[in-house]
């Protein structure tokens, strides 16, 4: 089951979804982004924003305690600013970072550095505010009340098994580690999520430890080998604690060297088989490469193929070169 379809619930598909499609999601509120893991952004089905905010961010904001002091930003600050947002995108308004900046400024809190970027973060993670639609290139923040409507909250135990299902399902075959780690629950959390959705997941014992799955994965050894364009911390590498079943000797050695899986990465049969960057130019998209080894003709096939799909994803063609 495609990433989109597991966690966001939206009918989207992986292999035809444009950019065009995520915006019209966006836009018609049946996903939202915001910071509800590990204090990074993601997109999430509109319907648990409030339930995924309330169950991870908690953690995330006690972490960040230090870097708060460090940027002058006490509970006063955090409330001042909550009554200046909310008198600001009251009624329906949705402003940029910039404008926010502005508005704190005229009330006398400095936006400065990263303070603008902590308490639109700290407020995010409070369920008070989240992203709304673009305004051109730039991205706008609205109330989460008034652009969201209200949901059921499950109770705790119940919203920690549907995450572990949820992760299980579109990551699995994965570990308590793995699954800690993408949601930033300590592991004794994620093991209590595990079991409480165990009646719920597959579990098999490989090379020494307890991997979870859902029943409903299948494994077909007879697919054809696909190529994908992966971004930069796409959730394919992002997603595990250990990587290295991603690679082959030639990717190992590239890490080796100091460069990291977690770049904009070419993905041939499962495997991370090269880095990649693209130059976005008026008409058409340039695809760079940075195979770990040479590439072969039918990869090289595989790569255009899958470029084809990135350039439609924004409406452009997409030109590879090595």
């Amino acid at each position: 089951q495609d990433y989109l379809g597991a966690l966001w619930g939206i009918g989207l598909r992986m292999e035809t979804a444009t950019e065009a499609d995520v915006e019209q999601a966006l836009a018609d509120r049946t996903i939202v982004r915001t910071w509800p893991m590990r204090g990074t952004l993601h997109f999430v089905p509109a319907e648990d924003a409030r339930w995924m905010l309330a169950l991870l961010t908690p953690k995330v904001v006690a972490g960040s305690a230090r870097r708060y002091s460090e940027l002058g930003l006490d509970d006063a600050t955090f409330a001042r600013s909550r009554d200046v947002f909310a008198e600001a995108l009251q009624g329906g308004k949705q402003l940029t970072r910039a404008e926010l900046g502005q508005t704190l400024e005229a009330a006398g809190i400095s936006p400065v550095g990263q303070r603008l970027y902590h308490i639109l973060g700290r407020l995010a993670q409070e369920g008070m505010i989240c992203f709304g639609v673009r305004r051109g290139r730039q991205q706008t923040f609205v109330l989460l009340d008034e652009w969201l409507p209200a949901t059921r909250q499950p109770v705790r135990d119940e919203a920690l098994a549907e995450l572990a299902r949820r992760y299980m399902t579109s990551h699995g075959p994965a570990t308590d580690r793995d699954f800690a780690w993408w949601t930033g629950l300590t592991l004794g959390e994620a093991r209590a999520a595990l079991e409480l959705a165990g009646p719920q997941l597959a579990q098999e014992d490989i090379d020494g430890q307890t991997h979870w799955w859902s029943p409903s994965t299948t494994v077909n050894d007879d697919l054809d080998a696909t190529a994908w364009l992966l971004p930069a911390y796409d959730e394919y590498t992002v997603g595990y604690t250990d990587r290295s079943a991603l690679l082959d000797p030639p990717g190992e050695a590239y890490v080796a060297s100091g460069h990291s899986i977690l770049f904009p990465s070419v993905v041939i049969d499962g495997k991370v088989v090269a880095t990649w960057r693209r130059t976005v130019k008026k008409h058409s998209i340039v695809i760079e490469l940075n195979p770990f080894a040479p590439l072969s003709a039918a990869e090289m096939q595989l790569v255009g193929a899958a470029a084809d799909r990135y350039g439609a994803f924004f409406g452009l063609p997409a030109e590879v070169k090595r």
